[in-house]
């Protein structure tokens, strides 16, 4: 947690440079910090919510430490995801923590443990968002903040799809069918990649996809020009 604030500062420095490169550097590290320390943030939401709910078992598996490294594989976690926003920009989501959902109080309180983490998203999105509309600030960190506030909302609409495997459908598991939770089960392992490839394959459904991003990103008061100018500086190496 330490390192990821300390690379938000390194970022925030760059950024107030009037040298280009350094300013592509200063929005590079700050897209790449923030995101890994929102997949923090969003891991830490499922698992502060599951311990109110009843699965105390969170605490001694050191997810309530906000430490990204307790959060599964780090290849699988981190390294993979990274890969796929660099590519794309498209958010994969990422971490993910283990959940004793038979502790768990009651069906409502399980739909809350998997809605926590998107709302975490959702909540970061509306503040970046907020604070790039009120405080004043160089426009390198302008356009940086706003495309990782995109981001955010992106990662936000991609969590809440009610696809095995996401949390959306985490959220609705509890209320289905013994027969639908068996399909659900069954398809949890490959539903999230046949979304991913439509997603990239298929131009329709990315352009449906990116522009319910804009739509809601625009809802709370973000700037579409500044977040593309941002995610044209951050994928920099494309142009």
């Amino acid at each position: 947690m330490g390192g990821l604030l300390a690379a938000f500062g390194d970022a925030s420095t760059l950024l107030t440079s009037d040298q280009d490169p350094m300013v592509v550097a200063g929005v590079f590290i700050l897209v790449i910090a923030g995101w890994v320390l929102s997949l923090t943030l969003h891991e830490f939401g499922h698992a502060f919510v599951a311990f109110k709910g009843g699965d105390y078992e969170v605490a001694s598996k050191g997810y309530l430490s906000m430490d990204v490294r307790h959060y599964t594989d780090p290849v699988l976690s981190i390294v993979l995801p990274l890969v796929f926003l660099l590519i794309g920009g498209i958010p994969l989501p990422g971490g993910a923590v283990w959940i004793n959902r038979w502790a768990l109080r009651t069906r409502g309180v399980a739909s809350w443990v998997s809605l926590a983490g998107p709302l975490s998203n959702l909540l970061i999105g509306i503040v970046l968002t907020v604070v790039v509309m009120l405080v004043p600030m160089p426009a390198g960190l302008l356009v940086g903040l706003s495309f990782l506030a995109l981001l955010q909302i992106a990662t936000f609409v991609l969590n809440i799809l009610p696809v095995p495997g996401l949390d959306g459908y985490g959220a609705i598991e509890p209320y289905l069918s013994p027969d639908a939770r068996e399909f659900g089960a069954k398809a949890r392992p490959w539903a999230p990649l046949v979304l991913f490839a439509l997603l990239f394959a298929v131009p329709a459904v990315g352009d449906a996809f990116w522009d319910l991003v804009s739509f809601i990103y625009g809802a709370i008061g973000g700037d579409d020009i500044a977040a593309a100018v941002g995610q044209y500086t951050f994928l920099f190496w494309r142009h």
